[in-house]
This record gives C-alpha cells, sequence and structure tokens, in this order.
C-alpha cells in the first residue's frame, strides 16, 4: 500500500459491515453485536458532536476511528475524545493510523477543542511517536 491509495474520510452507512467486522477484532471486554452494531450506527453518523473516519485503501475500510468532541468545565471549553481507534490487523505500520488521528485532530482544532485524549494500553510507542503523552490513569466500572 501507497500513502496515494489510501484516502480517509467519514463513514457512511455503506460501511458498516467493513466497520463491524474491524469492531469485532477490536473488542475485549464487550463482543460487538450486529443489531447494538446498526442501532448506533446511524446515530454516530448524524451526531455533529461525532466523527466516524474510514480508512479506505482501493475502496475497503482498512481502519476506523470514532471520536467526540464535548464540552468541559476544567478546560475552559471543548475536549475531543478518541473513544475507538482500529486498524485492520494485517494493514498496520503502514501510516492508516497516524492519517485517521491526524484527521480528527483537524476535525478537532475546527471544533476548538483544547486537546485530544484517549484512553488505551496498546501501542505506546505509537501514541507517543505522534506527541501523545501519558496524563491519567482511567478507569471503568462496567454497568452491564
Amino acid at each position: 500500500m501507497t500513502t496515494e491509495t489510501l484516502h480517509i474520510r467519514r463513514a457512511v452507512k455503506g460501511d458498516a459491515d467493513e466497520i463491524f467486522a474491524l469492531a469485532r477484532e477490536f473488542g475485549l471486554t464487550f463482543r460487538p453485536e450486529r443489531e447494538a452494531f446498526d442501532v448506533a450506527l446511524p446515530q454516530l453518523l448524524d451526531n455533529p458532536d461525532a466523527l466516524l473516519l474510514a480508512a479506505v485503501v482501493d475502496g475497503r475500510v482498512h481502519g476506523y476511528l470514532l471520536g467526540f468532541v464535548h464540552l468541559t468545565l476544567f478546560a475552559n471549553g471543548p475536549v475531543a475524545w478518541v473513544e475507538e481507534a482500529m486498524v485492520q490487523s494485517g494493514a498496520r505500520r503502514q501510516g492508516i493510523g497516524r492519517s485517521l488521528l491526524v484527521d480528527f485532530e483537524e476535525w478537532a482544532r475546527s471544533r476548538q477543542a483544547g486537546y485530544v485524549a484517549m484512553a488505551t494500553r496498546r501501542a505506546p510507542e505509537f501514541y507517543r511517536a505522534l506527541g501523545y503523552e501519558d496524563s491519567a490513569t482511567f478507569y471503568r466500572k462496567v454497568l452491564r
């Protein structure tokens, strides 16, 4: 793959099958279910505070990123949060993840976000290479 064949764009409903397959690869604690996915996808696509990006190579989705911008009190305005970022296992280390994050950062800047954050234990070297730094411990309580 060359960077010329990579295209980052907003996801569309027609990407559902490929994004769902990637989400299933992503899931650790939760196993994505198609019915719930099909309910959530159109709502996310219509949410002005959400951005679902698709990384397309030769007409196929090889990665996606789902993120949000939301208001805060402590940061004097909006911040951006990457909820999910996934690149197909066979397509990693080819610039797809970097391109997804760069496009998300541009969108977050356009929404006046003060910063971009995410919670992950995966690929710390990748995020550090893009200028991200460890910031906090992540706590979670599963409700269902």
